[in-house]
């Protein structure tokens, strides 16, 4: 594989929660490619055709381990055990409508789960770097015109949003509280950062009320395609594009722990920003067949009609910047879910990341 990271994560001890989900599988693939020592912690995935079944990283990674983030004492103990030095937190409830359902359960897994592993990280000396993984739903969103940037206000109208507006105000807390840069060297050794991304897609993702899935799902079973908020507008990207983002904050964090501990986005170029109809239609064209069919409920909950990202600060500072444009990355997400019947999608996986580092 190519190595973009110049040999960074090779024997590298880094921690990824919610490694059994779409993001935390792909991250997990990717950084054992590099050679790093992969633990993972989360629940079990959510379907048997997840990438992270289907992919079999779980039998690959150093340590596969079933745990819940919201117990604080068990998640230190697996901290002390294996001594991370990077940690990248996705572990959450991640969906909007699950969240008017479940709105304590969303707040426990998404505000006191990231508080625990902080604190984990706190009581345990060898974590150099926590990249800190939220959403771009933790904006307190207008639905203006402009894409949100990095200094904008959090909040979030729904219980998942609003969580996730929590999570990075808790995270701005402890890195004042507990890992100030201005007292690295001193009082701690840490580096951390947040990160939000925009609608991620890709292949192995089969979770509940995501377009991708439903298209996917209606398509096997030769049925319509319901698409329940056609007019939506969305920062749409490839899972690899934020993956990327995240792991090349994370060692430019290590080489200069002070200079980059602040919150990031990583969403596509405005161009690739478009309704939910417009990401079906595409897909729909990249398989070949597939009828779309308009299923908007006024009565349904409320979720956001309008939310982009602005990545100028990732772009200028970082040198980060989306490879694929909205085709680009439909072709490869088709790819993945043409394919993972009848392949190796361990391997499947590696190809695609391979492609993208290609663009």
């Amino acid at each position: 594989m190519v190595d973009i990271f110049d040999n960074f994560y090779k024997g590298k001890r880094v921690l990824v929660t919610g490694h059994t989900g779409f993001k935390g599988s792909w991250l997990s693939i990717w950084l054992h490619e590099l050679g790093a020592e992969v633990v993972g912690i989360a629940l079990d995935p959510f379907t048997d055709r997840d990438n992270f079944v289907l992919s079999e990283i779980g039998n690959k990674i150093k340590a596969d381990i079933r745990a819940d983030i919201r117990d604080g004492e068990k998640i230190k103990q697996i901290f002390a055990e294996y001594q991370p030095e990077i940690i990248f937190h996705l572990a959450a409830q991640p969906l909007v409508r699950f969240s008017y359902d479940h709105p304590v359960e969303t707040y426990e897994a998404n505000v006191m789960g990231t508080i625990h592993i902080m604190e984990a990280i706190r009581a345990t000396k060898s974590v150099k770097v926590g990249v800190m993984i939220t959403t771009d739903k933790c904006y307190d969103n207008k639905e203006q015109i402009r894409g949100y940037k990095e200094t904008d206000p959090f909040g979030g109208y729904d219980p998942y949003s609003s969580s996730k507006g929590a999570c990075e105000i808790a995270i701005q807390s402890w890195r004042r509280s507990f890992f100030n840069p201005e007292d690295y060297g001193k009082k701690h050794t840490v580096s951390l950062a947040s990160v939000r991304a925009g609608n991620v897609i890709g292949g192995g993702d089969w979770a509940l009320d995501r377009i991708i899935p439903d298209c996917v799902k209606a398509l096997e079973a030769g049925k319509p395609i319901d698409i329940r908020s056609p007019k939506a507008i969305r920062p749409w990207e490839h899972v690899l594009e934020p993956l990327s983002g995240y792991m090349m904050l994370a060692q430019k964090m290590w080489d200069e722990p002070t200079k980059w501990c602040e919150g990031w986005n990583f969403g596509p170029e405005s161009e690739s920003v478009s309704t939910v109809w417009e990401v079906a239609t595409e897909l729909v064209n990249n398989f070949g067949y597939g009828e779309l069919k308009d299923s908007s409920d006024p009565n349904a909950v409320h979720e956001a009609k309008l939310l982009m990202l602005d990545i100028t600060k990732a772009k200028s500072r970082l040198g980060w910047k989306p490879r694929m444009d909205m085709k680009q990355c439909m072709s490869l997400v088709v790819d993945w879910y043409k394919r993972y019947k009848t392949e190796n999608v361990y391997n499947l996986c590696i190809e695609e990341i391979n492609n993208f580092l290609a663009k």
